[in-house]
């Protein structure tokens, strides 16, 4: 195979990298190619691969692991190669086969689907990241490969860099991290700024591989933010994003919450709900634990029953799980029927239909609105403050969240609308808890 440029300089960098590109350009090939390479050429070393998912992190170990069985192939030839012996079966000639290999090629070992061990004492596992880390502890490496790292979750990295230490003491501990981007902040985005990183960037608009009619299909098709991230390998946020990436991942401090484990009766708890309608796809819902002035989002889920009675009853049996102090629904249009329904069985004080334009009272008997601007202020606002708010780390959460954008329409009215909605308006319902002692709003 013949390597761009940049390809084979990344193949021959000693060192630290970091790889942004857009799709398709070739990367994991590349970086495939280079951490067979590495560990070719430093007997003993100790090498892993990790990506979000075991897939993805196996189809960076098919890589390496076709370059190695080149460097297996030449050693088996160098030796004269195996010939087959006529005079004993098919069954024997294969187990000589196997000793022969075994004498003369690279591997100590038959290779598994996550690790390969060469007779120089080199290893490599291919393992998925997991949300925390904590069952790849146990390893100390000379190089780390990260595929995907921009959806690899920040405590995972926090639980692996310290596996680097005692190798960098000696000149190694080679980090190399391969993206598209997704958003700014993270432990993948400050690598890309760091000067301890050697930077490569491909856009797929500059891979001779792509077609540029295929690009120009998926320009008219997707939104320009989303065609600057997946296929010009950017780090975007829009200038109008109305949750700021960084600021979310920020908040995002926990990997889990278990019910059996982390519920406490003496804290109050409260659900948010977008009910999915004609056209939609998704109902969400999003569960916020308040303690004194704190709120802690603990779960976001997505489903797509279009099923209105089991809707209700999901709901309801939310509610025997956490006793909700307040249910916020989005009463417009078709939620209307759902509200209602559920105000019968758990009552109307608890349940709360927030539909954005429906009259309300305060606790003084002022009539207003609770606008959606109102809504997604507040939860803006909460996240805005230190110690105020706190986020299980959802990939699903963080994209919805990502994708809301405002706009000012031409009569200076503010338009707030995403992509992947569903789970941010019932976030910004969930977040409204902080306003229920103040306001103890109810629907006229």
């Amino acid at each position: 195979m013949e390597f761009d440029p940049w390809q084979q300089e990344i193949i021959d960098h000693e060192g630290s990298l970091t790889l942004v590109s857009g799709r398709q350009v070739g990367k994991s090939t590349t970086v495939g190619r280079r951490r067979a390479k590495l560990m070719l050429e430093y007997p003993g070393s100790i090498s892993l691969i990790i990506a979000p998912a075991q897939r993805q992190s196996s189809q960076l170990f098919i890589k390496t692991m076709s370059w190695l069985q080149i460097e297996h192939t030449k050693a088996i030839e160098a030796a004269g190669g195996f010939k087959p012996d006529p005079q004993v079966s098919q069954r024997r000639n294969m187990e000589l086969r196997r000793l022969f290999e075994h004498k003369h090629g690279i591997f100590a070992e038959q290779p598994t689907k996550t690790l390969v061990t060469l007779k120089t004492g080199s290893m490599c596992w291919s393992l998925p990241a997991g949300k925390t880390g904590t069952y790849l502890r146990t390893f100390a490496l000379d190089f780390l490969d990260v595929d995907e790292a921009a959806y690899v979750p920040e405590p995972v990295y926090t639980a692996i860099k310290p596996m680097l230490a005692v190798a960098a003491k000696k000149g190694l501990g080679w980090e190399t991290f391969l993206s598209t981007p997704f958003g700014t902040g993270g432990f993948f985005h400050d690598a890309c700024e760091s000067e301890d990183y050697k930077h490569f960037y491909k856009s797929s608009e500059d891979c001779d591989r792509i077609p540029k009619e295929f690009l120009l299909k998926e320009r008219k098709r997707l939104s320009k933010r989303e065609y600057a991230q997946e296929w010009q390998g950017k780090f975007v946020d829009e200038f109008h994003q109305l949750f700021p990436t960084a600021l979310v991942k920020k908040r995002m401090t926990f990997m889990r919450w278990s019910h059996a484990e982390d519920y406490k009766h003496g804290k109050k708890y409260y659900l948010g709900v977008d009910l999915a309608g004609p056209g939609k796809d998704e109902n969400a819902f999003v569960i916020a634990e308040m303690d004194g002035k704190k709120v802690k989002i603990v779960k976001a889920e997505v489903d797509e029953e279009k099923n209105t009675l089991k809707t209700r009853y999901k709901i309801e049996r939310f509610d025997k799980g956490f006793h909700f102090a307040k249910i916020f629904i989005d009463s417009g249009g078709f939620g209307y029927g759902i509200t209602e329904e559920v105000k019968r069985t758990l009552g109307k004080m608890r349940v709360v239909g927030l539909d954005n334009s429906k009259k309300t009272i305060d606790k003084d008997g002022r009539k207003g609105k609770i606008l959606k601007e109102d809504l997604y202020s507040n939860a803006s606002s909460l996240m805005e403050q230190e110690n105020k708010i706190d986020i299980i780390n959802s990939e699903r959460l963080l994209r919805s969240l990502k994708s809301m954008t405002f706009e000012y329409t031409e009569h200076k009215n503010l338009k707030i609308f995403g992509k992947y909605s569903h789970l941010s308006e019932a976030f910004v319902r969930a977040c409204w808890c902080v306003k229920e002692r103040g306001l103890d709003i109810y629907i006229l």
